[in-house]
């Protein structure tokens, strides 16, 4: 079935097994990343790897995921959704079967990136799938409702899982759980989802895709490697160049394009701009814990793999209880309470961290996991519902792809600026050296949980209103999504 049109309203179990196969995929990717940190101080004990190295485990692949999520999105609109979605199964599986057999850390990092480039395929066009397949906007609501849901029982069981396959059978078999569900999700995606594609798809833009990729890899090389090489070394600053470069010459280049990869004008609107910001953000707090704690957790209080995650577990559990709170109070009361509220605790979790020592009692850090994950929990919804906030609705999507652009963005300099704080404070592999090296971490990501909070209170002022209202006169095509009208989010986080 290749068609531009939804599927019938009568062919509703269907419609329900295309969403199955797309809540695995988002589960594999999601269980993934956390199931991956936890298993870090394994892979640095097997594999002899330095902080650097095990930076570049986690952000090859979220750098991969950040860089070609967009190209991937238009790519599936293109030459059809259901094609690029089953590439990106197939070639997620195959690097986790790279992964779990790598023989050093060079070709793990490198396999991790082929797994990225897979997952760039998976999640945007999962969503345009779902989309696909439910024209009711009730049940669009109640499937991504559920899609949702699915990272926040992801992120539940990602730790535990990790732990339990790193306690049983070593830091490679995180690797293999995602062979069999890539593969039945790659066999019922042929058998149950149609084909799609967009009635009028986006031009390729190469010359924006080099762009995107040369500032997103060049700044966080020089980030991560510039603890070991210096700050002020030539390579580096010219890295740091050259990424400045690149993200000066994006908007003058797409300007100029009918069709751009990422349409310079989105950013004249405050709350668009201030849920980019939000959503880099948010997640460069929650990858950079899960990083700091990681560590902390194995290599300090000297737990093992499995109870570093059950330890985690409070938080993941908060994040999967505030999700759906966090889509009630946007619909009702728009995106500033949870975006605020959210900030707040993020702040308030991560001070609790900032005096971190070998000994700081179990009950404390329990605390700062609850409050991080409710934190984190409140903010995806109203990102998302900022993002599209006042926009025209045929550019909602690609609004909306650009904020989880965002996301992966955050991902990357989460794990590459906290890691790269880490090593070049550590001074010795003590205990307490590693715990006291990770303070000005913790001080960043409550700075972030402010900024957080500050993005609540600017994106929903009357100008911020007026700005978004004038992006989208810009495209009088297309009838304008009023603030007050925006779509109804009831899951929460988005991968």
């Amino acid at each position: 079935m290749t068609s531009h049109e939804p599927l019938a309203d009568g062919n509703r179990p269907r419609s329900g097994l295309v969403l199955a196969v797309c809540c695995l995929s988002l589960l594999i990717t999601a269980l993934d990343t956390t199931a991956v940190n936890v298993a870090l101080p394994a892979v640095g004990h097997d594999l002899h790897a330095p902080v650097s190295g095990l930076q570049w485990t986690v952000d090859g692949y979220t750098l991969a995921v950040a860089a070609f999520m967009m190209l991937a999105g238009s790519t599936a609109d293109r030459i059809g959704r259901r094609r690029v979605f089953q590439a990106g199964l197939a070639l997620f599986t195959v690097g986790s079967l790279a992964c779990s057999l790598a023989p050093d850390l060079g070709r793990l990092i490198a396999f991790r990136v082929v797994q990225g480039l897979g997952a760039s395929m998976l999640n945007p066009v999962a969503l345009s799938i779902i989309t696909h397949a439910f024209p009711d906007p009730g049940e669009r609501a109640r499937a991504i409702g559920l899609w949702g849901t699915t990272v926040g029982l992801s992120l539940a069981a990602g730790p535990v899982v990790g732990g339990l396959l790193v306690a049983s059978a070593g830091w490679r078999s995180i690797f293999w759980i995602n062979i069999p569900i890539g593969a039945a999700a790659l066999v019922l995606a042929a058998v149950f989802v149609p084909e799609s594609r967009a009635a009028v798809a986006r031009r390729p833009d190469p010359v924006g895709q080099v762009l995107v990729v040369t500032s997103l890899t060049s700044l966080v090389f020089a980030i991560i490697e510039g603890s070991r090489w210096g700050y002020g070394s030539t390579p580096i600053i010219a890295l740091l160049v050259l990424s400045t470069v690149a993200v000066a010459a994006l908007p003058g280049f797409e300007r100029r394009r009918e069709q751009p990869l990422v349409d310079p004008v989105f950013f004249r609107s405050i709350p668009f701009t201030g849920s980019f910001v939000a959503a880099v953000t948010a997640f460069l707090v929650l990858s950079g814990f899960l990083f700091l704690n990681t560590l902390y957790l194995q290599d300090v209080r000297g737990c093992s793999a499995l109870h570093a995650g059950l330890l985690t577990v409070p938080m993941a559990a908060a994040t999967a209880l505030a999700s759906p709170l966090s889509g009630r109070l946007t619909a009702a009361h728009g995106s500033r309470p949870p975006l605020v509220a959210a900030g707040l605790l993020i702040a308030a979790a991560a001070l609790t961290l900032t005096t971190l020592t070998p000994t700081t009692p179990w009950a404390i850090l329990i605390a700062a996991y609850v409050l991080l994950g409710t934190g984190f929990g409140l903010v995806n919804a109203p990102i998302t519902s900022t993002a599209v906030a006042g926009m025209p609705r045929a550019q909602a999507g690609v609004s909306a792809a650009i904020t989880t652009t965002g996301r992966q963005v955050g991902n990357n300099l989460g794990v590459a600026v906290l890691g790269a704080i880490v090593a070049a404070r550590t001074r010795s592999p003590g205990r307490a050296g590693l715990a006291a090296a990770s303070h000005p971490g913790w001080w960043i990501l409550a700075a972030c949980g402010l900024v957080i909070a500050a993005t609540g209170l600017v994106t929903t002022t009357r100008r911020a209103t007026a700005t978004a209202a004038g992006v989208a006169a810009r495209f009088p095509a297309a009838p304008v999504t009023a603030l007050s009208s925006a779509p109804r989010v009831r899951g929460g986080a988005q991968a």
